[in-house]
């Protein structure tokens, strides 16, 4: 039997030489050369072309390449077989580092001595005090709860917003559209982490913006779907927000003309917040082919009405 490899930007060749020593024996075939459609087993796949995922008689499971399955869902062809999604802590690993980064980064205004070097001034500011800059995580999933576990060390107030309850160690927990507000009014800085399903779409929004504190800044390296850009730009300028960091937007990749790229207030980053790396993501893989094999259920199985 066969995996079909289906990607246009990842590295096939790198991804079948992992999961050539994690599954010896398996036939690794890559798009558009499908071969033999009844041998095909297993479906892995990065945002596949439209109608790529059609006509495989005994698919056993599309296992996504990543962690947002947005892409995967939309297509109207995709196979009526378990849809995982990647978990590795390779990805997880990647994000935290982003986004301990950019928080940082706004905490501590290096964005302002960035400005004050290119002006050449020499220029301090106060020290903010990190036992009241209050974090807020919208989206409290796997990655969230991974960003969590990395910031608690450093002192901030955190607080995670997710669609059910979900307790963590040194977080408050938010639940629910009715404590949406209330989050918000408590975020500082607010990270970005949902999926993009038709419930969180523009979820970030002229109103959920005017409900965060004055001075409070968003960082997005989950979906540009989430955030309605006009109503961003509406918020820094008129100075509610006092900057924003982003790393996904609603047009990949950024158009030139687009006000984020030369807006004083933002700083953008071409959607590289969490790549996925092909030893650790080949690993999860292999191991989720082999459970599913031996009859168990897969890490990350997606649950397609929730759109995660």
């Amino acid at each position: 039997m066969a995996l079909l490899f289906i990607s246009q930007s990842e590295d096939a060749a790198e991804w079948r030489t992992h999961l050539a020593r994690l599954l010896p024996g398996e036939e690794f075939r890559v798009w558009p050369e499908a071969g033999n459609r009844a041998a095909v087993e297993f479906l892995l796949v990065w945002r596949p072309p439209q109608g790529a995922m059609k006509g495989f008689p005994n698919l056993r499971a599309v296992l996504n390449l990543g962690a947002g399955v947005d892409a995967v869902l939309k297509d109207p062809d995709l196979p009526d077989v378990p849809l995982v999604s990647l978990k590795d802590e390779g990805l997880a690993h990647g994000m935290c580092e982003y986004v301990v980064h950019a928080i940082l980064h706004l905490h501590r205004d290096f964005h302002r001595f960035r400005a004050f070097q290119q002006q050449g001034l020499w220029k301090s500011l106060p020290q903010a005090d990190t036992s009241r800059r209050r974090v807020g995580i919208l989206g409290f999933g796997h990655l969230g709860q991974a960003v969590a576990r990395h910031l608690v060390p450093f002192g901030f107030p955190l607080a995670g917003w997710r669609r059910t309850a979900k307790a963590a160690p040194g977080v408050e927990s938010f639940a629910g559209r009715d404590a949406l507000k209330p989050f918000l009014a408590r975020t500082d800085i607010l990270i970005v982490l949902a999926p993009l399903t038709s419930e969180t779409r523009g979820i970030v929004n002229r109103t959920t913006l005017a409900a965060l504190p004055k001075g409070a800044y968003v960082i997005n390296a989950a979906r540009g779907g989430l955030v309605v850009e006009n109503d961003l730009l509406a918020a820094l300028d008129s100075g509610h927000l006092a900057g924003a960091f982003l790393d996904v937007f609603a047009d990949e990749p950024l158009p030139p003309q687009h006000p984020f790229w030369r807006h004083p207030k933002v700083i953008v980053t071409p959607h590289v917040a969490a790549l996925t790396l092909p030893g650790p993501g080949a690993e999860e893989v292999a191991a989720n082919i082999q459970r599913i094999r031996q009859g168990e259920a897969p890490h990350g199985l997606v649950d397609r009405k929730r759109g995660y």
